[in-house]
């Protein structure tokens, strides 16, 4: 499948109608879901005949574009029970087969390296510091190949020591930077739209690591 073609089958995706701030909801649009897991494919091969996990699925974009690059098996998870109808919709509309799994990442009870890879767009932390590394240090233990996660650019070097030292990842590469259109979807914010500098980055996890979630 060409990018272009991923874009444009995610470009229908029904979206948020009603955010909840404090789980930092905003939408992975088509442009940055098709680019990364299209990376994430045909430059490293993680996706085609692997289980993917999308962490904090919301409207299951990263998950669907997963399905449609030929993933074996694609679980997608999020704490928000209306995020897991939306996006069981979404799925439904491409006729795609994805796992739904309502569960608090951080209270992810799997044991091992049990998925291939993890792909997330995680709440950035502005509502809830470190919210953004708790989603990795889950993930880094789960995933045997990689993961696939946006942060903020600004946060480069902070999740880059985070990552190796603290959260022992064998390697943590940023693959491109991004631009993260950021809509007016809450009472604080002041602009009709952001521009928010984000980073693509591509953690590979220790092997045969033996860690509980």
């Amino acid at each position: 499948m060409k990018l272009k073609q991923l874009e444009s089958m995610l470009g229908d995706f029904q979206q948020f109608s009603n955010p909840k701030v404090e789980l930092e909801q905003y939408p992975t649009g088509p442009h940055i879901a098709s680019r990364m897991l299209y990376t994430a494919e045909t430059s490293f091969g993680d996706v085609s005949n692997k289980v993917v996990a999308d962490f904090g699925c919301g409207c299951g974009t990263l998950g669907a574009a997963a399905a449609l690059l030929g993933a074996e098996q694609v679980i997608a998870i999020d704490i928000d029970s209306e995020s897991l109808e939306l996006a069981s919709e979404n799925a439904e509309d491409l006729e795609l087969d994805i796992d739904f799994v309502q569960s608090d990442i951080r209270n992810l009870e799997w044991r091992g390296q049990i998925v291939d890879t993890v792909v997330m767009n995680p709440p950035f932390g502005t509502r809830k510091k470190g919210a953004d590394m708790d989603f990795l240090r889950v993930a880094l233990k789960v995933a045997s190949q990689a993961v696939y996660s946006l942060h903020k650019t600004s946060t480069r070097d902070h999740v880059k020591k985070a990552a190796l030292r603290d959260l022992h990842a064998s390697s943590a590469e940023v693959l491109c930077e991004l631009r993260y259109d950021v809509p007016q979807l809450y009472k604080f914010h002041k602009k009709k739209e952001v521009d928010i500098a984000v980073d693509l980055w591509r953690f590979v996890p220790k092997r045969n690591r033996r860690n509980d979630v």
